[in-house]
C-alpha cells in the first residue's frame, strides 16, 4: 500500500517557508520519496500502517496551506501512467527488502 502527500503552502513571509521546510523535511525523516514537486509518496505494509502515518502526518501538519492524503493499494500505483516522462529506475521503493522485526 502507498500513501501519497500532496501540498501547496504558502511561503510569502519567513514563518510560512519555514513551515514548508519543516513539513517537507518531516516528510522526509518519516520516509516519504519525492515524487515531484510537492507531491511525496511512502511504501507501507497495510492499512493499519497507512492510518498511523496519515495521523502522525495530522500532527506535524502546517499551520496554513492545503494538505492531502491520498492512500492507494499496490496495484493501483502500479497503474499509474507516465504521460510525460519517465519513471526512475535510481530510486529503490519496493518491499523487496522489507524486514519484519
Amino acid at each position: 500500500m502507498r500513501v501519497m502527500v500532496f501540498f501547496d503552502l504558502p511561503v510569502l513571509t519567513a514563518a510560512n517557508r519555514k513551515d514548508y521546510r519543516d513539513f517537507r523535511k518531516f516528510l522526509i525523516k518519516s520516509g516519504f520519496l519525492m515524487m515531484q514537486e510537492s507531491v511525496y509518496c511512502k511504501l507501507v505494509q497495510n492499512s493499519s500502517a497507512a492510518e498511523a502515518v496519515v495521523s502522525n502526518i495530522k500532527k506535524n501538519k502546517p499551520r496554513a496551506g492545503l494538505v492531502q492524503v491520498l492512500r492507494v493499494t499496490e496495484k493501483q500505483y502500479n497503474k499509474m501512467d507516465y504521460v510525460v516522462g519517465e519513471k526512475l529506475s535510481n530510486v529503490i521503493d519496493t518491499d523487496e527488502r522489507l524486514i519484519f522485526l
